[in-house]
């Protein structure tokens, strides 16, 4: 199962989606080999990132940074409007260093330095489209109290409430093979729902909610996104109005380029890169996100610094390449 089905609620001011990662999530581990712990928040966040990107109104790329000083120095995972997405993680430590039961604050949140970054990027930047950055801290204040967050869905829960003022409740799981979650949202009241008088609209989402909150992690992980749409709302399709549109799929897909690993070598500058060639005869580096590997000899170095654009079609690459 690759796939993720929208659903709205005509009687609440309500819209959610279920999404379920097979293959896809498969095709990110077997380039990995990360710690149960880190590939259970790895997972969470694809499930998440991939929830969200279902909603953006335009062609881009919706991307998830966390950030910190704890063993999850950096993770990243980027999902596009089409439902292609990646993820990759570094590490600051030894893996053997993170115990299996570690939770996401004492990974991403060491001496509270943890930084949760979504980027929702236009593909066409130059049409007036400037990318927009929402940051929260990964601690939650309750007025004079602040507790660490223990959850990937509370970090997303509370970036939504923070950067898009939006009420939104998060449920998401992982193991080896499958991820899944679930997305509620309340609407604004500009969202169709005006005919809704405040008081049923307020027992529309809870009622929602309630019933949401009887997922458990085994149907995210085992059932298709429209088995679990009838499991949760059978009883209140009536009454609710639940309806769904047709599945999207997902899929596993790496932009990387020999094109894009010329153009880190232009930011390097000529002196670094000649200074790399001087010590191994050659530039060597590899995809953080598929791990393909891509190598420059002095040859395609000076080509680097001698053109505008290097595309994979420019020079046959050297063996090894």
């Amino acid at each position: 199962m690759n796939e993720l089905l929208v659903f709205m609620c005509d009687g609440a001011p309500v819209r959610g989606e279920i999404v379920s990662i097979g293959t896809a999530w498969q095709a990110i581990l077997e380039r990995r080999n990360d710690p149960p712990a880190v590939r259970k928040v790895l997972g969470d966040f694809v499930a998440a990132a991939t929830l969200l990107s279902a909603s953006l109104k335009f062609d881009g790329t919706l991307i998830i940074q966390a950030q910190s000083l704890g063993p999850i120095s950096l993770l990243v995972v980027e999902c596009k409007s089409d439902l292609s997405m990646r993820a990759t993680v570094k590490l600051s430590v030894d893996p053997t260093e993170i115990p299996t039961d570690a939770t996401l604050a004492q990974m991403l949140d060491a001496s509270n330095s943890g930084r949760l970054v979504i980027t929702l990027d236009p593909a066409d930047r130059q049409a007036g489209n400037p990318p927009y950055q929402g940051i929260v801290a990964l601690q939650d204040h309750q007025g004079a109290v602040i507790r660490p967050v223990e959850s990937v869905a509370q970090a997303i829960s509370l970036y939504m409430q923070n950067s898009e003022q939006l009420e939104t409740r998060i449920w998401l799981a992982s193991n080896e093979t499958q991820v899944g979650g679930l997305l509620l949202q309340r609407l604004p009241n500009s969202g169709g729902h005006t005919h809704l008088d405040p008081q049923t609209a307020d027992e529309g989402w809870m009622r929602i909610q309630t019933l949401g909150e009887t997922i458990t992690d085994e149907e995210l992980l085992t059932l298709p996104p429209q088995t679990i749409l009838r499991r949760l709302f059978l009883e209140e399709s009536s009454h609710y109005g639940v309806r769904s549109f047709p599945s999207r799929p997902i899929h596993f897909a790496c932009r990387c380029s020999r094109s894009k690993v010329a153009d880190i070598l232009r930011m390097l500058g000529e002196a670094e890169v000649e200074s790399i060639l001087s010590e191994r005869g050659k530039v060597e580096t590899a995809c953080d996100f598929c791990g393909k590997e891509y190598q420059f000899d002095p040859v395609d170095c000076r080509q680097v610094f001698s053109t505008d654009l290097l595309s994979d079609a420019t020079r046959p690459p050297s063996s090894g390449h």
